[in-house]
Order: C-alpha cells, then structure tokens, then sequence
C-alpha cells in the first residue's frame, strides 16, 4: 500500500577498495518504540537520530492517528507530547503499517491495553505475515479480535481492554516482537505483567520502559533465557532519547568492506548492545578485522565506532543460541559466507520463513543464481564458501529490502555483476543505503 507499483532495479559490479567514515541510519527497533512510548508518556519526549526511513514514519503517523503530537523539528529530530498509558483515542481511518511487522506489532500492543477501537493495515508482504501469536497473549489479557483476514492476518480490527488483565506469558519463540506487545499491553494493567522467554530477545523495549519511568525487573531464566515483570499502570515521563546507529544496517558496509579487497572503512556510533552483536562476534570467528573504539553509552544503549579492514575470512558453524541476536543479519553473513575459504554453517534460522519474506529460502536462491553452493537442511543453512563469488545473476528481492541491499553487497566484489529486481523497499528501513554505498566507492548502477 506504500509503495509504487513500478520496480527500480539496479546492478552491482566489482569497482575495486572501499573506504570513507560513515554514520548508518538511526536503529530501526528504538525509532519504532521512541515514538510509540513518547506516545504512552505524559509531556514531551525529544528523539534525535531517529531513522527516517518509511518503516518508522508509518508509526510516527499512527501515534499522530491514536492522538498523540508527533512533529519533526529537524533531520533526526522529533517531539513527542503523549497522551498517557492508557489514553490513545480511536483513530478516524485503519493504521496502516507499510511494509513494517515490528511497528504494528508493537503498536498492536499499546492498542491492546486502551479501550478503543483500531484496525490494523499494510503492504501485499505485511498483509502476508503472521500475528496469531502476537495475539494470543494480548486476547488473555482482555483485548479481542473483531475481524480480520485469512488466518488471523491484515487487515484486522482490534478492540482494546477496557479493563487489561496482568499475565505471565511463556513466549513460544524468542521475539522481542512478542515480548514487547505483551508489555505495553501491561503498562494499563493493574499488578505485575510477566514475560519469559526460554532464548534471551533483544531487551530494548525493556531498558527503554524504564528510561520512561517503568518498573522493570529481568532475572535470568535457565540456560539463555530471561523473565521480564512489569509493573503496570506507571505514569511514564517524556524523555530525550539518542538513537544509536542501526547495527542491522551496519551489517551491509561492513561485510562490503571486509569482502572487497584493499577496503578500509569506519562506522561511527553503532549500537553495540549484546543482544543485538551476534553478526560481530560470527564475523570475528571468521577472521573478520574489525576494531571498536569510542565507546559511549546513551539512553541506556551501549555504542561505538567500528573500523573494518578486507580480511581473509573462512568458514564457522553459527550455533543456534545466537539466532536471536542477529536474526536480521544471516542474510548478508551469508554473502559473507560466500566469499569465505570453507563451508559455513548457520543452525537454528526457523524465524526466517516468517519475516518479509521467506529470507531462507530467498537468500539461498539469491546464492545459488550467483554460482554459490549452498544447502538448506531443515532450519540450518549451509553455505560453501570458495573464496570469491561468481556472480553475473539477477535477484528476486520478494519485496524485501534486506535481499536487496545484501545482494547489491555481494556485487561488490563478485566475479561479474550483480543485478535486483527491484530497490524501491529499501528505503523502509535505510533510505540513503545507495548514495552511502556509492560515497564509499560501491559501483551501482
């Protein structure tokens, strides 16, 4: 629905080192949930580096809807006058989500716990992804679906609590989209609302709940997992909020940069939560040359500066455990992979088949139509590295702007050039990604 129904293709050749110092776009999960908790707040809330790409104004322009103040002051730059936990107003027309599961998602949440009535909206891909169990929770705690699509999907019409029900929830996957749903739901809530996860997700909804004034406690559970108790109906505080650079995002200059070679690049301010650096430390096992520095911390976010040098990488097995901390990144560690001396194995990749496309499946075939052997096995995928990549095939992107941009990375140092069939959704989560890549010395025509 937010997209033009003209693809824009684009190729990727071989154009020799990379090098410059960049900043990647603000992080898409804290943009999302700046806007949506400066919403639930009482006063104003200053975002500065908010990523402006599609993704996150659609959620900007739904807090607008539920009747928050949402403006933009400058580039990066928003306030927020929120309505309190609680205090959302019906919106005058469905809110529609573009391409984006996470905004609605959580948006579906906040929802959840007010006594109104929304309908949920967006894009052919979003319409296509599943929200059974975003909510299953949120109908324990009293909130009800009154329609919706095929099997519990997009469009759908949503009636909020009008007197929430606190929970403990035992997630049947790790998601921070789940987990945080349930939580802003039990901000309205009266008592504790519980989470528990047998596999750690990444905890930003958590440190930023309290940043806003919220009780949170998380204790360890098990092995790798963690519960999460939120105490509800807080009066969150407006609050100025640094958004840290994507890491998400730096994940594609920075798997250019280590396999195009003689490359010398750095990326300023990325976020380094751990929950969040599993590419990092796969990418160290490969042999990656990567350095930190200028470590700072800012709403609660751990950031750095990053320099990253070509390197010789080679094979590794990535254990499933780690799936949750770079869940967005197996696409271009498998280009990575590729370029790798040896076979590379990534285990445990279930949550790929249910993203904005079926990344498992897409990003194999975006290898194999590239020359590059490669093998899925149940969950696991396994890539054999030869130490380059052929390259000279054209990429079905499925509308997904992660194909996409790893895609257009893999050109970079591939054989022959790369082609995709379309560009146009990359802008929902990294408008400026071509232009950066050019200014670094990408060859993108």
């Amino acid at each position: 629905m937010s997209h033009s129904d003209q693809p824009t293709p684009l190729q990727s050749r071989s154009s020799g080192p990379l090098s410059g110092r960049v900043r990647v776009p603000g992080d898409k999960s804290i943009s999302h949930r700046a806007l949506i908790l400066g919403a639930l707040a009482v006063g104003e809330t200053r975002i500065s580096g908010l990523l402006e790409g599609e993704d996150v104004l659609n959620t900007a322009k739904a807090m607008r809807a539920l009747g928050a103040q949402v403006e933009r002051t400058g580039e990066g730059a928003w306030t927020v006058h929120g309505v309190g936990v609680g205090g959302f107003k019906a919106p005058d027309a469905p809110l529609d989500f573009g391409n984006s599961g996470t905004g609605c998602r959580l948006a579906m949440g906040a929802v959840a716990g007010s006594p109104i009535v929304a309908t949920f909206d967006g894009d052919a891909s979003l319409r296509k992804r599943p929200m059974r169990r975003i909510l299953d929770p949120l109908e324990l705690m009293g909130s009800k679906v009154t329609s919706s699509g095929d099997s519990g999907r997009l469009p759908m019409t949503l009636q909020g609590a009008r007197d929430p029900l606190p929970i403990v929830y035992r997630t049947p996957v790790a998601s921070a989209q789940i987990k945080s749903a349930v939580l802003l739901a039990g901000l309205s809530a009266p008592g504790v609302t519980t989470v528990i996860e047998t596999e750690a997700s990444r905890d930003h909804t958590e440190l930023m709940l309290s940043h806003f004034g919220a009780h949170v406690v998380t204790t360890n559970e098990g092995t790798h997992g963690r519960k999460i108790s939120l105490t509800g109906q807080p009066e969150l505080h407006g609050a100025n909020v640094v958004v840290p650079a994507d890491p998400s995002s730096a994940a594609f200059p920075i798997v250019a940069a280590l396999i195009a070679p003689g490359s010398d690049v750095v990326l300023t301010d990325v976020m380094t939560n751990p929950l969040r650096t599993g590419l990092f430390t796969t990418l160290r096992e490969m042999g990656a040359s990567i350095e930190e520095s200028h470590q700072r911390n800012d709403t609660g976010e751990p950031m750095a500066q990053f320099r990253i040098r070509a390197s010789q990488l080679r094979g590794v097995e990535v254990p499933p455990e780690r799936a949750p901390s770079m869940i967005d990144e197996y696409l271009v560690l498998a280009v990575a992979a590729a370029f790798a001396e040896g076979t590379t194995t990534m285990r445990g990749l279930q949550e790929l088949r249910v993203k904005e496309s079926d990344r498992l499946q897409a990003t194999a075939d975006m290898l194999r139509v590239n020359g590059v052997q490669v093998e899925i096995s149940g969950d696991d995928m396994i890539v054999v590295g030869k130490g380059h990549v052929p390259g000279g095939g054209l990429v079905a992107t499925h509308m997904d702007h992660r194909i996409a941009m790893s895609a257009l990375v893999m050109g970079t140092a591939a054989d022959a050039p790369v082609k995709v069939d379309d560009t146009t959704f990359i802008a929902t989560s990294f408008p400026d990604f071509i232009p950066m890549m050019r200014a670094l010395g990408a060859d993108l025509t």
